[in-house]
Formats: C-alpha cells, structure tokens, sequence
C-alpha cells in the first residue's frame, strides 16, 4: 500500500512545503553526484545525526542538518512525495510560518526519540522522514476523513483505492510501531522510531489549532476533511497484469 496524492489540493500555494521539497531535492543533487562512495560516508558521518557524536558531546548541529540529507533517489522521492501529499494542507491551516516551526520542532523530536532509543549508535541518521512523519500526524488530527490514493500492490495485480486518511495514517503509524519493537535497535536500516517519534509530536504540536478551530465542532463542521471542494478523480482503470511464465 503506497499512497500517491489526496483528493484534497491546498486552497492557496503552499509555499513553505514547495521550498522544503526544492531545498532537500537540491542539497541532495549538490552532494550526491559529486561524491564517492566513502565520500558520502564520510559525509554522512559528519552532517548525518550519529546517537554517540550527541552522547559524546558533538554535533548537535546533525539534528537539523540531517533532516535535508538522503541516502539515496528512492529514499528523497519517497519522502518529498509524502510531504506534497500532506504537508499543503496543513500549511495552509497553521500558515506559512506556523507551518515551517512545526515541521522542524517534528523532525527534531523525530531525531530525539531515534537517538534515545539507542544512545550508542555509531549509525548516522538521515532523511526527513521523521518530520514528514509529523506532519502525517498533523493532517491526522485535522482531516481524519480525507480520501487518499493508496496504490494497491498484490502479487499479480495493482490498482489504485481512495482510502480515507485516519485508515492509511493508522496503519502506517502501527507498522513504525510494530517494526521498531521487533527490529534490534542496533540493526542499521529505517529509522522507526523517528518515524513513530514525528507522528507523535505531529499530533500533539496540532492540538492547539485543532482546539482553536472547535475541535470536535471542526471535525462536524468540515466532516473530517479539508474545508474547501475536494478533487474528484475517474475511477482507476488499471488493468490486471498476468504473470508470465519463462
């Protein structure tokens, strides 16, 4: 289950998730091509967030550095996709300011959990994952009933579900749960408790404008949705694909 947009464009430009999705994508062309392999090592061991550097007394400048690096294509257009899914939105409900504190203040709780769960790992941390986790929880609590395009994935066959948000958000955030509990902390890989550390902080960081707004008064007022017209897509009409033998 992959999600690939909302139905639920931004009513105005959300410039703040635009400049952060061209900030990342432009430092990651800037040290990604014109390095090594053990420059890149190296690189991430400097500006990446390293658990034992913080124990240690350095770098504390990595919990804000690290959320702009990526440790590869799959992983930046992963994460850049997910913040354009839902960080417009939520832009759009706490401001183009507003909206910039809160994802740093959840990409450095993000950073904080992942670090106190293995404070000796020489394993350096990077991606924005645990911020774009964060607003996940944000959108969470605000629009609960949104649809989303899950693309579906099922051994032979793919198609594309609109799913309403608090199922495919739920889901995502009990499978971060589920895997930074089984996943030895020293194992290297995804950072799962970033990821469950940033919906957390998301969610708590909107309460205030979920309280604001009325709170469960909001939720009646706009359904659980966006308050503006939804975009109405045509029904998916992607085929079955045959597995072939040979």
């Amino acid at each position: 289950m992959f999600p690939i947009r909302d139905h639920n464009p931004s009513g105005q430009t959300p410039y703040v998730t635009l400049a952060l999705v061209a900030a990342n994508i432009l430092i990651f062309l800037w040290y990604f091509a014109a390095k090594s392999e053990l420059q890149l090592n190296a690189f991430f061991f400097q500006w990446g967030l390293v658990p034992a550097r913080i124990m240690a007394g350095e770098g504390y400048e990595t919990f804000l550095t690290s959320m702009f690096l990526h440790g590869g294509w799959l992983h930046l257009a992963g994460n850049m996709l997910f913040l354009w899914i839902y960080g417009d939105n939520l832009e759009e409900e706490m401001g183009h300011l507003g909206f910039l504190a809160f994802y740093i203040a959840a990409g450095l709780a993000a950073a904080g959990l992942q670090t106190a769960a293995d404070l000796g790992s020489p394993i350096p941390m990077v991606g924005a994952s645990g911020a774009i986790a964060g607003v996940m929880g944000g959108y969470l609590l605000l629009f609960p009933r949104a649809k989303v395009d899950v693309l579906f994935v099922f051994l032979i066959f793919f198609r594309i579900f609109a799913i309403p948000a608090w199922i495919v958000l739920g889901l995502w955030f009990a499978l971060q749960v589920f895997s930074g509990l089984s996943t030895p902390s020293n194992a290297g890989g995804v950072a799962y408790w970033a990821h469950a550390g940033g919906f957390v902080a998301g969610l708590v960081l909107t309460l205030p404008v979920w309280l604001r707004r009325g709170a469960r008064d909001y939720w009646q007022a706009t359904r659980g949705k966006p308050p503006h017209p939804e975009t109405q897509f045509p029904r998916s009409n992607i085929p079955l694909v045959p597995r072939r033998r040979g």
